[in-house]
């Protein structure tokens, strides 16, 4: 899986930093995932080699403006392209009401299927939100001035390695019985024999994970969420030393994103969702809060805009 960031402020854009948008491209199939979709949001999408018709599924993760005010425009020219099969959307209770009076309000013609998704239960019961064929979702409440959710993917483990030599060895002929064999599944041959395809396949590759965690103060929900997560996004609105900001205003520090990240044990943080007020050359910077952070926990960077990361599996670092 990869990531790329698409917008990395908080609150307003910036010259260097659009509001919250963050895309998922997933292994093996011609598939787009968006998190949040602040203002400008299509206008990254066409500043990076992303393509906006792989567009399927979008996750919002709370009602204020720099985090959906992107959504309606993007969906409107979605639209007008007439290049999407159709879209599913997650969110809060709210997200519905929202779309459909905005667009009913502009006369935005939708040429294309939607389906929005309450996700207050999934997350209250910790009921898995999506599970295809190869990835899997959940979500947990965050802490904040509205209902505010994080989101955690699970690309499920691939199979071993199929043992081409040893089916050509048994004489086994190719095509659908080697597809069987790959899957696991026991297949019966010609001649009535048995061959059971765990006998052909190597041991499981581990899938990876992703966790984008925004807005919240420090959460031991996001903890749980985030437990041995190969990278896990998380908002540093605030600077360490601006910490009773951070609590009046519900949101995190670079050392309270950095202490979620040790105590779930993952991979890699990538610090998001900036304060304006640490723009390069003021007083503190973002590399005062990544400094921050790697006090606490050292593989730590700095999302910006248009960053990609291909996402790794924690073991083989």
């Amino acid at each position: 899986m990869q990531v790329t960031f698409l917008g990395t402020s908080s609150g307003v854009p910036t010259r260097g930093r659009n509001v919250s948008a963050v895309a998922l491209r997933l292994p093996q199939r011609s598939e787009l995932w968006l998190f949040d979709c602040g203002e400008g949001t299509q206008h990254q999408f066409l500043r990076s080699e992303l393509r906006l018709s792989q567009l399927s599924r979008i996750f919002i993760t709370h009602m204020h403006g720099d985090h959906i005010f992107g959504l309606p425009g993007l969906l409107a020219s979605l639209g007008l392209a007439g290049n999407s099969s159709g879209l599913n959307l997650f969110g809060p209770d709210p997200l519905e009401t929202y779309l459909n009076g905005v667009l009913q309000s502009s006369s935005s013609r939708i040429s294309y299927p939607i389906k929005i998704n309450r996700v207050k239960k999934a997350a209250q019961t910790n009921e898995v939100l999506v599970d295809d064929e190869d990835i899997v979702v959940r979500c947990t409440p965050l802490i904040h001035r509205i209902p505010a959710f994080a989101y955690r993917v699970d690309q499920k483990p691939k199979p071993g390695k199929f043992n081409l030599n040893l089916a050509k060895e048994m004489k086994i002929p190719p095509g659908p019985i080697y597809a069987a064999l790959k899957r696991g599944e026991t297949v019966t041959l010609q001649d009535g024999s048995l061959v059971n395809g765990k006998d052909f396949c190597g041991p499981s590759q581990p899938g990876v994970s992703m966790v984008y965690c925004t807005d919240t103060l420090f959460s031991k929900a996001a903890i749980e969420l985030a437990q041995g997560a190969d990278l896990l996004i998380h908002e540093a609105t605030y600077s360490h030393e601006d910490a009773e900001m951070a609590y009046q205003r519900q949101h995190s520090t670079s050392t309270m994103a950095a202490q979620v990240a040790a105590e779930a044990d993952v991979g890699q943080l990538a610090l998001t969702h900036l304060s304006p007020r640490y723009a390069p050359g003021n007083r503190v910077t973002p590399n005062d809060l990544l400094k921050e952070a790697r006090a606490i926990f050292p593989n730590t960077i700095l999302a910006k805009d248009f960053l990609t990361i291909e996402i790794k599996n924690k073991a083989s670092r």
